[in-house]
């Protein structure tokens, strides 16, 4: 992992672990100031849209007494053709420790980790490959709820083929002792996932009665440019999760998803409400919310901050 989090794949399960046992010592102290990142600057440069992982980022860092800056890519010299690099090695000539990047293009954190030293770089969510804090949040989510991962089966359904967060989270879960099962439209299921030993169905109903999580993933519509679905009725008759569909989940099964939600696509909106007056099923996406802070924290003290605790 070294001094960057580019993406899970990176990382052992010790590091995991002691990035999520990081997150549960600072859930402890969420109404406290902390002085772990206290001198060290921290930029956000975001090629994509962002309101939960960039808020979250900042919320984070000034909680543990960072300076936080947004860097614009609206009004920087990045619109006149200044590229990726030269923005970050600005940033690092003044004064900058770590940067948090969300860009549109896959791979490129670990390319731009190859081109400068001594400052940290934090994976946002590259393209379609990799989003390392969402997954994070998402098993730190998890093992509130369910205490460990180890043996857990989840059920991830919808978009695989353009989500960064199956990418992330089929590693960390796997690392973790969990179980995956990856569901949807074929046309939207690599095959890539079963040659890395994880089961892939086009039929979801088989899993969901045994489904310890059932992880529903946001369809992403501006990336559906090939007529990859029938159509939005089409898929969510087939993948989404309705108040029928809530029949087949067991009891302590907990429910998520990554947000922003398409209310009526990927959930309908009688199965969020039967969901929230459940007392047998959890709706974690909430609890999802609110990982995000110490989850985030626990990246940039891990990175950054104080020795280990």
């Amino acid at each position: 992992m070294g001094s960057h989090l580019l993406g899970l794949r990176d990382c052992s399960r010790e590091e995991i672990e002691s990035i999520l046992d990081r997150a549960s010592y600072f859930d402890g102290y969420r109404n406290q100031k902390l002085t772990s990142l206290k001198g060290l600057s921290i930029a956000a440069l975001f090629f994509e849209p962002s309101t939960r992982t960039r808020f979250s980022f900042e919320v984070a860092t000034r909680w543990l007494s960072g300076e936080f800056y947004n860097f614009s890519t609206e009004s920087s010299s990045v619109v006149k053709g200044e590229s990726l690099l030269d923005s970050v090695n600005t940033l690092k000539s003044m004064g900058i420790n770590a940067m948090i990047v969300r860009h549109r293009a896959s791979g490129i954190l670990q390319w731009l980790s190859t081109k400068i030293s001594g400052i940290s770089l934090i994976n946002a969510g590259d393209g379609s490959h990799e989003h390392p804090t969402q997954a994070l949040l998402d098993l730190y989510t998890i093992k509130k709820y369910h205490s460990s991962l180890e043996g857990l089966k989840v059920l991830m359904i919808g978009d695989i083929k353009h989500s960064r967060v199956v990418r992330s989270s089929v590693t960390g879960l796997k690392a973790m002792g969990a179980r995956v099962t990856l569901a949807g439209p074929p046309t939207l299921l690599p095959k890539e996932f079963a040659r890395e030993g994880v089961e892939i169905s086009w039929d979801i109903h088989p899993y969901m009665n045994d489904a310890d999580v059932v992880y529903m993933l946001r369809l992403q519509k501006e990336r559906q440019k090939k007529g990859l679905i029938p159509s939005l009725k089409e898929y969510t008759r087939l993948y989404g999760l309705n108040e029928e569909r809530l029949k087949y989940l067991k009891p302590g099964a907990l429910v998520m998803h990554p947000g922003p939600m398409n209310i009526g696509v990927e959930i309908t909106a009688e199965a969020l409400k039967q969901l929230e007056d459940h007392n047998d099923i959890r709706l974690g996406i909430n609890e999802q919310v609110e990982s995000g802070v110490v989850v985030r924290a626990a990246v940039l003290d891990y990175l950054m901050g104080e020795k280990p605790r």
